[in-house]
């Protein structure tokens, strides 16, 4: 898959010398028009794109399909094609590794209008992360408020928000 963007976090650079856990992630791009399946977490104030980490058992395809089906009751999904994939490095805070090296696989599919239960992890839970349909453009106007607002935000709304501006790119809209 065509990698889209390599971001690195300052605080991992330089790179050298750093014991790097790498994870496999896989996204999904699931739009109507000028709406879109994104996840609104409210500890950082963001949406994202439906998705997660990639189990050691599975592809990335299996992956999108599971992480899709949990956290947005997503059925029938089909019609799975490559988006890209975006890289990045930045700051793990476990004890085993300074760095995580995450590449996230991100599709573009159909689900079902019908959306089905979810199935969140606790810690999505007590996040306050629920699925949502949302025109784009306000979602990436959100976003980037969160970014110049925000002292709370989490890792990830910068991969979010460049992602969310390819996919309007993509689309025209």
């Amino acid at each position: 898959m065509q990698i889209l963007k390599t971001s690195f976090h300052p605080d991992v650079l330089p790179l050298e010398g750093k014991s790097t856990f790498h994870r496999r992630a896989a996204r999904a791009i699931v739009v109507k028009e000028d709406m879109i399946l994104l996840l609104f977490t409210e500890r950082y104030h963001d949406y994202s794109l439906p998705g997660g980490g990639i189990d050691e058992h599975e592809d990335e395809v299996q992956g999108l399909v599971r992480e899709l089906g949990e956290e947005t009751g997503a059925q029938n999904i089909r019609n799975i094609r490559e988006f890209g994939a975006y890289e990045e490095y930045r700051p793990w805070h476990k004890p085993d590794f300074d760095v995580v090296h995450m590449l996230s696989y991100c599709f573009w599919c159909d689900i079902d209008e019908e959306l089905g239960e979810v199935s969140l992890e606790d810690y999505e839970v007590k996040n306050g992360m629920r699925p949502l349909w949302v025109n784009i453009h306000e979602a990436i106007a959100h976003n980037k408020e969160t970014i110049s607002s925000s002292d709370k935000q989490g890792l990830s709304i910068k991969r979010e928000t460049y992602l969310l501006e390819l996919i309007v790119e993509e689309l025209g809209l």
